[in-house]
């Protein structure tokens, strides 16, 4: 995987630009919220959720056999932007336990209201698994 950044261009921070893969196995993760395998929350707080539906993430990757850095882009929707602005430390803390000091495409989008309750970020990813 190559980190795409043009010329001139000052380096993202969080994220990348781009990503270019080489061939391999392409793997959809539909969205992702902060409950657990038995579709439970444990709080109502952006924090935590976030870091369960990364795990949920993780986890359907592994499913496929892939590891965090084969992730090629995250988009994520939450639907409380002061939360997440609050949060941004410790969700960058949960990054990085989670993910190390991989940082893929990513776009954040707010929106008024997600699925099911009391969800308050979702996330969805591609990730492509490298030919062995």
């Amino acid at each position: 995987m190559k980190t795409l950044l043009p010329a001139g261009w000052k380096a993202p921070i969080g994220y990348a630009n781009g990503i270019e893969t080489a061939p391999g196995r392409i793997v959809f993760i539909a969205g992702q919220i902060g409950w657990d395998a038995e579709q439970r929350f444990h709080s109502e707080e952006i924090a935590p959720q976030f870091e369960q539906a990364l795990k949920n993430i993780l986890a359907v990757l592994a499913e496929a056999g892939g590891k965090p850095e084969h992730i090629c882009r995250i988009t994520a929707y939450c639907c409380d932007k002061p939360a997440y602005l609050a949060a941004r430390r410790q969700l960058g803390a949960i990054w990085r336990a989670l993910m190390g000091k991989h940082y893929p495409c990513m776009s954040m989008i707010f929106v008024s209201d997600l699925l099911d309750h009391p969800a308050k970020i979702e996330l969805e990813a591609t990730a492509v698994i490298p030919k062995e």
